[in-house]
């Protein structure tokens, strides 16, 4: 924002109504302004509009030099304080010079100035319920997730969690999911999520509980995580993720114990996404010959996925395998919904170079073209094309990629791409040579 003073004002003037108002609950002070109030798992009033509260909850570097210079601010020395001498002043001030956008991320104040701004023709459409929807709620922010953890595990129970799971909080979530590209399929099972956790109630109250388990199946690189991750920051969720295959790992004691406790945190920061990656590993397990230890842990994962619910616990639970082939029908039957992610497609590849390449300079730029070359990559795989390109074009200290460019690192990604799946055939290619004494010895000279 250019002018520094407007967001200080809203600071100072949203906390001052926050305390007045003992009905305001966390959950209406915009994300950012909480970060400085968490005690543990709780913000306790009164909060004081000090400068160091300022700083970091506006990103304005000299609070008090931004607004010192108005004639209704004043600013305690000793403690640090800011405050008004005139609050209708700096009410009108501040009405004066906001947007739609700062009332809808603030619904202490869309709440507040409710009357008059339904008076005034730029905000009569604005309302406190959609101020407070888009307002990510306060499970979310990391210091209640890190709080929420260190009560709940002990030192060594935590260190055994960390290797189990990866909380992360919407705005720790890069990829934003209209940036994501979806087939037809997946955009429509994502809405019918969203309308499924707008409708939780209705749904309960109908007796439809058998909703909210997802399936993501497709090979690596086609966006699996992705989409979970970024419908966690579209819906303003933390994001559990499980590293499933971690289950079996050394450092993980009692792992049945340490399963249920996963699912413990999912519905404990609920709303939230919980995300099992490697879900082939499931029916890995069963049928083999693994400890009794690893093989309680995995039933119990699939007794816990059978008690968790959307509807009750608000828990959307999405499973995510690259092997469908290896699941068995106690792993298939777990989920509501299977959504496919298939290698994009010709106009799937142009589009996904179009949104990768929107911040990049390339001339003669022609997704259409390239997307062409692409057939049977991946989005990951597109993604380290442009990376390459973009190295290769920074020696040259250019940083105006061309056509030629990306061509050329297309041809070189299949280049290594054929080289690399020839190695992982090699140790069979030595196999079926191997009984041959006379021919082993000079098979790897011929070669190389």
């Amino acid at each position: 924002m250019s002018s520094p003073d407007l967001p200080v004002v809203e600071f100072v003037l949203t906390i001052e109504v926050y305390n007045d108002r003992t009905a305001f609950e966390p959950d209406d002070l915009p994300a950012s302004y909480r970060g400085p109030y968490w005690e543990g798992r709780h913000i306790e009033r009164p909060l004081s509009p000090t400068v160091d509260a300022a700083r970091q909850a506006t990103d304005v570097e000299r609070p008090w030099e931004a607004i010192s210079g108005l004639m209704f601010t004043d600013h305690d020395d000793f403690s640090g304080t800011l405050s008004f001498t005139d609050q209708s002043m700096a009410e009108q001030w501040y009405l004066d010079r906001t947007t739609p956008e700062m009332l809808l991320a603030n619904p202490v104040l869309t709440l507040y100035f409710e009357e008059k701004l339904a008076e005034m023709d730029e905000f009569e459409a604005i309302s406190y319920e959609d101020a407070r929807e888009r307002n990510r709620p306060a499970r979310a922010d990391r210091a209640f997730i890190d709080a929420l953890l260190e009560e709940y595990f002990d030192e060594d129970e935590a260190d055994e969690m960390l290797d189990l799971v990866d909380v992360r909080t919407p705005e720790e979530i890069g990829q934003p999911l209209d940036e994501i590209v979806l087939t037809q399929q997946q955009e429509g099972e994502i809405q019918k999520i969203v309308k499924a956790i707008e409708h939780r109630e209705y749904l309960a109250q109908i007796g439809l509980r058998e909703i909210g388990k997802l399936l993501f199946v497709g090979p690596p690189g086609t966006g699996k995580t992705s989409v979970a991750r970024a419908l966690a920051n579209k819906l303003g969720l933390p994001f559990v993720e499980v590293k499933l295959s971690m289950i079996t790992s050394q450092y993980l004691g009692e792992t049945a114990k340490n399963v249920e406790k996963t699912f413990e945190v999912a519905k404990r920061l609920a709303p939230c996404i919980l995300f099992i990656d490697e879900f082939d590993f499931v029916a890995k397990t069963r049928s083999s010959d693994e400890h009794a230890a690893i093989k309680r842990a995995v039933n119990t994962l699939l007794k816990s996925i059978d008690e968790v619910s959307l509807i009750e616990d608000e828990v959307l639970l999405i499973g995510a395998t690259n092997h469908p082939d290896q699941l068995d029908s106690a792993a298939w039957r777990r989920f509501d919904e299977i959504v496919n992610f298939p290698k994009p497609d010709v106009q799937m590849r142009a589009d996904i170079l179009e949104i990768v390449t929107h911040r990049m300079e390339i001339e003669d730029f022609d997704p259409h073209g390239l997307a062409e070359l692409t057939e049977g990559l991946t989005g990951s795989d597109l993604r380290l094309v442009l990376r390459e390109a973009v190295l290769e074009a920074l020696t040259e200290e250019r940083t105006t990629l061309t056509q030629d460019d990306l061509v050329q690192a297309v041809k070189e990604f299949e280049e290594r791409d054929t080289l690399k799946n020839l190695d992982m055939m090699s140790d069979d290619n030595d196999a079926l040579v191997a009984g041959g004494a006379e021919h082993d010895e000079h098979s790897h000279d011929h070669d190389h």
